[in-house]
């Protein structure tokens, strides 16, 4: 029995460590080095409790490249011994090594096979708890770089059922729901997209990474990728409001005089505002010019309709009325009030939008609700991203639990 122990020791301690470092590299892009510490630790708390050691009389040595593993239990040698568990006799320690002195130490080296079955399974579960805390430490260093930015992602499968999609980031793997994708796209297996990684988590057994496509955000990581200078300061995205699949408006300033901060995002012959379209799956962007006077801004945000003139009714309130050309009244307004919303999401101001023929209302008149668009704040849009369903599948599982 004793002989079968020890080769379960052997093959739990020894090959299969080194075997899960070599996955861990290669599955997940963990080197073993990064994790070492944390596996030494494991190891040195398992061989303490079997042998009922101190902290400081374990000590662990492993070669990743020779694929070495040596575990020594060290003892002060002593005339007297008082504590068995941090000290040796000299007596004792000469029997095993005839070089020793008192008050030197006395390193025994553990055959593996000497931790015996109980050992084997303790620091089999230790060692895997190691790598999982290493690897759960490593991958939210690398979420969290991650974290508010739009990044390249392939997809992998989608459930025809739910619509969910799996999608690989850096050989990690994560759900897009059906509702964080942008309405009307299909996805495809091994299509490329780009996803705004919403949120990083951790828990005790997983590190979770949350990827969308519906954020506002996406559409201005995407603008800083093509255009120089947004991605440099010189143009500044201002404010964004955004229906996804459907159309985007984006505020866009400069303080350098002599750049033209709208045409740089719409670039020769429309080629970047063209990409970002295309990789938003056709949803439309206009883009115009911010300006700190509200009644100047409000005007451009109505683009692509013309504005005969802006009045300011409460500046506190931020509420306006915008006059606009007869026959240009549901352009202003939009398919279903899309323009008009829009431009009340990115301006923050409540507009009534009022053909120039139209009489307008004495003082003192209520005005009729459905006149105005409000400024519905970004986080109560409909585009705002859903929970995922309670039994969500988790993100990137660190590393499988021992047997």
């Amino acid at each position: 029995m004793a002989s079968k122990a020890g080769k379960t020791s052997k093959a739990s301690s020894g090959s299969d460590l080194f075997e899960a470092l070599e996955a861990l590299e290669r599955e997940k892009g963990i080197r073993a080095g990064d994790v070492m510490d944390s596996i030494k630790n494991a190891i040195a708390v398992a061989v303490r409790k079997y042998y009922n050691v101190g902290e400081e009389n374990v000590e662990v040595e492993i070669e990743p490249e020779g694929q070495t593993f040596r575990v020594s239990i060290v003892k002060d040698i002593v005339e007297e011994v008082e504590d068995p568990s941090t000290q040796v006799s000299l007596e004792e320690a000469l029997s095993q090594n005839k070089r020793v002195r008192l008050g030197g130490r006395l390193s025994t080296r553990l055959d593996t096979r000497q931790i015996g079955r109980i050992a084997a399974l303790s620091g089999k579960n230790l060692i895997h708890q190691g790598i999982n805390d290493a690897v759960k430490a490593q991958l939210m260093e690398r979420y969290q770089s991650k974290l508010h930015e739009a990044v390249n992602a392939r997809v992998l499968k989608v459930e025809p059922a739910s619509g969910n999609a799996t999608v690989s980031i850096d050989k990690t793997e994560a759900i897009l729901f059906r509702n964080e994708q942008i309405p009307g796209e299909v996805l495809t297996e091994g299509m490329l997209v780009k996803v705004y990684v919403n949120s990083v988590e951790s828990n005790e057994r997983r590190c979770t990474i949350r990827v969308t496509r519906t954020h506002k955000d996406l559409v201005k990581r995407l603008f800083e990728m093509e255009v120089p200078e947004v991605f440099d300061g010189t143009v500044e995205i201002k404010a964004l409001s955004r229906e996804p699949g459907s159309r985007t408006k984006m505020a866009v300033w400069s303080k350098e005089p002599n750049v033209d901060p709208v045409g740089a995002c719409i670039g020769q012959q429309q080629s970047r505002v063209t990409n970002v379209t295309r990789e938003l799956s056709g949803e439309k962007v206009d883009i115009v010019e911010y300006s700190e006077d509200p009644a100047e801004f409000i005007a451009h945000a109505l683009a692509p309709s013309d504005v005969v003139r802006v009045d300011i009714l409460d500046p506190e309130e931020r509420i306006c009325r915008v006059i606009v050309p007869d026959h240009q009244l549901s352009l202003a307004i939009g398919n279903k009030g899309q323009n008009a919303k829009l431009a009340a999401r990115l301006t923050g101001y409540k507009i009534d939008i009022r053909p120039e023929s139209a009489p307008l209302p004495e003082p003192g008149d209520e005005e009729p609700e459905e006149a105005f668009s409000e400024a519905v704040p970004e986080e109560a849009e409909s585009q705002a991203p859903a929970e995922p369903p309670a039994e969500a599948p988790a993100v990137d599982e660190a590393f499988p639990e021992g047997e």
